[in-house]
């Protein structure tokens, strides 16, 4: 089991990056929340990491904290919950989020997130009610205001490199591509960074 990378941060494009370690590049798959906290391009990197072994692929899923890994450990258990799943969810909300909508039994919040429809809502807020008992919010998460999501319908084609790379990013955290466009063009400002745009475009969900 790989359970932290050390290293020089290669290349960033949500929601995948590159760490060296002595040599040696690791592909790692984050959640968009723990992206956010990543440093610069050639800076040292750590990532509390998750090894997955399928038949046909070897994949890897880093998190800023143990306790969004922590998180993810449980999601995946979860009938129905797969990485790309869980990945999603955790892109969507924090982990002190997540477990407020479980406290509070939230499906409105969750049924919001790409790849989460009423009934697997439902089941994940029973499943994972006991899961979460150690995974109490840090402080009181603001799940109102604060959670990122993204909104819906095509307009119109969009060019640039940061606006691309914002929308492949939704893309691959499960958005459509009408979806991805329409959010990203709604929140696009000049030298805007991918990033940002990421950020506030997930972010707009919660007053669509």
């Amino acid at each position: 089991m790989i359970g932290r990378i050390r290293g020089t941060l290669i290349e960033k494009s949500a929601p995948d990056v590159l760490i060296d370690v002595a040599g040696v590049g690791y592909e790692i798959q984050i959640p968009m929340t723990s992206f956010y906290e990543l440093p610069a391009c050639g800076s040292e990197a750590i990532l509390y990491t998750h090894f997955v072994v399928r038949e046909d692929a070897q994949l890897l899923f880093g998190f800023a904290k143990k306790s969004d890994r922590a998180l993810f450990r449980e999601l995946i258990k979860a009938n129905g919950v797969g990485p790309k799943l869980a990945l999603a969810i955790m892109s969507g909300m924090t982990t002190d989020q997540f477990v407020q909508c479980v406290n509070f039994d939230d499906v409105n919040t969750l049924v919001k997130l790409p790849g989460v429809g009423k009934k697997t809502a439902e089941r994940l807020l029973i499943e994972m009610r006991d899961r979460l008992k150690n995974l109490q919010p840090s402080e009181k998460a603001d799940i109102d205001s604060n959670l990122v999501f993204a909104p819906g319908a095509p307009e119109g084609l969009l060019t640039s490199d940061n606006q691309s790379e914002a929308i492949s990013a939704l893309m691959a955290l499960g958005y459509k591509q009408p979806q991805a466009q329409k959010a990203v063009k709604a929140v696009y400002a000049e030298g805007k960074s991918s990033e940002d745009m990421i950020r506030e475009a997930l972010r707009s969900m919660v007053s669509a």
